[in-house]
C-alpha cells in the first residue's frame, strides 16, 4: 500500500509543477486500480474483527446455565458477564473514535483485535465468576477498539456512492456472528465444553491480528490534536452510572436512583467542559449537522425498539410456549436472516436512490411487526410468528445501511472516527438500555414483583399467570412499536447530504 500513498503524493506534486499528461493519465489510473483493490481488503478485514464482536455479545446467552454452574457462580455474576461486555464496549466508542482521528485508526484496530485476542484466552482459563467478569470487560475493550473503527476504516476506503454497500456488507457480517453466538454456543458446549467459546477466538484473533497489520493502511492524516482527558473521563463515567443504574431490577430502588442522577449530573458537566476546550473528545458540533443528528435519533429510537424484541420474544417463547434456550435461539434465526439479506441490499440501493425513502420504509414495516406480535397468544402458531419475525428482519434491514450510510458520509473524513463512535454509542447504549426499558413497560400489565420472580425463574409460571404474563409482553411490543413509528419523522425530516464527496473523492 506505500505505492498507493506514493502515487497520491506524486498526483499532488504533477498538479502543483506539472507532469506529462501520458505519465500523469497512467498514474491516476494506477492509483484508482490500487484504491479499488484496497476497498475490498479492508472491508474483508474489518468485517471479520467485525464477526468477532458481535459473535461474543450472543454467544454466553445459551451456554451461561453450565458456566455459573462450573464456576459455582451466582446470578449475578451472570448478568454481567452478558451485560460486561457490552457495557465496556459502549462507554469506550466516542473516546476511542477521537484517540483513532489523532493516532491512526489501523494501529488501533490492529491493538483491538490484539487486545480482543488476549482477553479471549484470560476468558477461557477463568476460575470463577468473578475473574469472568473482569475478564470480559477488557474484552470489551477490545471489542469497542474493534468496532469503531472498522465502520470508519471502511468509510475511508469506498468512494461516497459505494459507501452504502461497504458499510452494509460489514453489518452483514456483525449479524451474521449475532446469529451464529446464540447456535454456535449450544454446538461448543455439548462437544468441548463452555470454555472454548472463548477459547475459539484464540486461533482466529491471532491471525486477524497479523493480518490486519499487514494489509490495513492509513489512508487519512491523522489529526494533530491534544487528547481531551477530563472529557474522556467524565463522559465514560456518566455513562457508565447511567447505564448502571438503568441496569437495575427496580429502578426506583434508592442506590438506582443515586446512581442515575450522579450521572445524568456528570453528563452535564461533561458537556459543560466540551464546551469550553479546543479539541473535545465529543465534538458537539457535529450535532449541527441535521443529517447526521436525526440519523442518529432515529436509530436511537429504533435501537431500543429492535433489541428489546428478542428479549420479549425469548420470554414468549420460554414462559408461555415452554422452548428450551438452544430451541428459542434457532426461532429466531428468521428475523437475522432476513436482516443478513436486506442489509447489503438496501446499502446498494441507498448509495442509488438515497437512505431517506429507505429508512423511513423499514421503520413501517418494524412497527408494523411490532403491532402484530403485540397480539399473539399462547396458540399462535410458529408459521404466522415466522412471518411477522420475516417483515420485522427486512424492515430492519432496510433501516441499518442506509441510515448509518447517511449520518457517516455526512461529517468531512477526519470526523469519521468519533462520528463513528458517537453513532455506535447510541445504537450500544439503545441496547443496553432495552431490557430495564421493555421490564418496566412489562409492569403496566403485570406486577413488577411477579414478573421478576418469572423472567428470574424463582418461581414457575403457573396458567392463571399466562393471559396477564401475555398482556404485559402485549404492552411492551405496542409501546416500542410506537418508539418505532416515532422514529420515522426524523428519518423522514433529515435534510440534503452536506458536499463532502467531492474532497472526499479528491483526497
Amino acid at each position: 500500500m506505500s505505492i498507493e500513498i506514493n502515487i497520491y503524493q506524486f498526483l499532488i506534486v504533477a498538479e502543483n509543477v506539472g507532469v506529462g499528461q501520458r505519465t500523469y493519465d497512467q498514474a491516476v489510473q494506477c492509483s484508482r486500480v490500487v484504491r479499488t483493490e484496497y476497498k475490498w481488503v479492508a472491508l474483508t478485514v474489518t468485517s471479520v474483527g467485525a464477526f468477532m464482536a458481535a459473535m461474543d455479545a450472543s454467544v454466553v446467552v445459551v451456554a451461561l446455565p453450565t458456566l455459573l454452574h462450573d464456576l459455582d457462580a451466582s446470578l449475578l455474576h451472570g448478568v454481567w458477564i452478558i451485560t460486561g461486555y457490552r457495557l465496556a464496549l459502549t462507554i469506550l466508542l466516542v473516546a476511542i473514535g477521537r484517540v483513532a482521528d489523532m493516532f491512526g485508526r489501523v494501529r488501533l484496530y490492529v491493538l483491538g483485535f490484539a487486545f480482543f485476542t488476549f482477553s479471549s484466552a484470560l476468558c477461557g482459563l477463568s476460575q470463577n465468576g468473578d475473574q469472568l467478569v473482569f475478564f470480559r470487560l477488557l474484552q470489551g475493550v477490545g471489542g469497542a477498539l474493534i468496532v469503531v473503527n472498522s465502520v470508519a476504516l471502511i468509510a475511508d476506503a469506498f468512494p461516497p456512492s459505494q459507501l452504502g454497500t461497504g458499510i452494509g456488507l460489514n453489518f452483514m457480517a456483525f449479524n451474521l456472528g449475532a446469529i451464529i453466538g446464540y447456535t454456535l454456543s449450544g454446538v461448543i458446549v455439548a462437544l468441548a465444553g463452555w470454555r472454548f467459546i472463548f477459547l475459539i477466538n484464540v486461533p482466529i484473533g491471532v491471525f486477524g491480528t497479523f493480518w490486519a497489520h499487514l494489509r490495513l493502511r492509513e489512508l487519512r492524516p491523522n489529526v494533530r490534536e491534544k487528547f481531551d482527558y477530563l472529557g474522556a473521563l467524565l463522559y465514560s463515567v456518566s455513562l457508565t452510572l447511567i447505564l448502571v443504574a438503568l441496569s437495575f431490577e427496580d429502578l426506583t430502588s434508592p442506590l438506582a436512583s443515586i446512581l442515575l442522577t450522579s450521572g445524568v449530573a456528570i453528563l452535564l458537566l461533561f458537556i459543560l467542559v466540551e464546551r469550553m476546550v479546543a479539541h473535545p473528545t465529543l465534538d458537539l458540533t457535529l450535532f449541527k449537522i441535521r443529517l447526521f443528528t436525526a440519523g442518529n435519533l432515529a436509530s436511537l429510537l429504533n435501537s431500543l425498539a429492535f433489541n428489546s424484541q428478542p428479549f420479549l420474544l425469548t420470554l414468549y417463547f420460554q414462559l408461555v410456549k415452554g422452548e428450551d434456550p438452544l430451541r428459542t435461539g434457532l426461532l429466531l434465526i428468521p428475523l437475522e436472516v432476513t436482516f443478513l439479506i436486506f442489509g447489503p441490499l438496501s446499502g446498494r440501493l441507498s448509495d442509488i436512490y438515497g437512505a431517506r425513502g429507505l429508512s423511513s420504509l423499514g421503520l413501517l414495516l418494524s412497527g408494523v411487526a411490532l403491532l402484530l406480535l403485540g397480539t399473539v397468544d399462547e396458540k399462535a402458531d410458529y408459521t404466522t410468528i415466522t412471518l411477522i419475525l420475516i417483515v420485522s428482519g427486512v424492515g430492519r434491514g432496510l433501516f441499518t445501511s442506509p441510515n448509518s450510510s447517511s449520518v457517516m458520509s455526512s461529517v468531512p473524513a477526519h470526523c469519521r472516527g468519533v462520528a463513528n463512535g458517537v453513532r455506535t454509542t447510541i445504537v450500544q447504549t439503545g441496547m443496553v438500555v432495552s431490557i430495564p426499558l421493555s421490564l418496566v413497560f412489562m409492569t403496566l400489565g403485570m406486577p413488577y414483583h411477579r414478573l421478576t420472580q418469572l423472567t428470574s425463574g424463582a418461581s414457575a409460571m403457573i396458567p392463571q399467570d399466562i393471559p396477564i404474563f401475555l398482556t404485559a409482553i402485549h404492552h411492551a411490543f405496542n409501546i416500542i412499536a410506537i418508539l418505532t413509528f416515532a422514529a420515522i419523522l426524523p428519518s423522514i425530516l433529515r435534510g440534503p447530504k452536506p458536499n463532502f464527496s467531492s474532497v472526499d473523492e479528491a483526497s
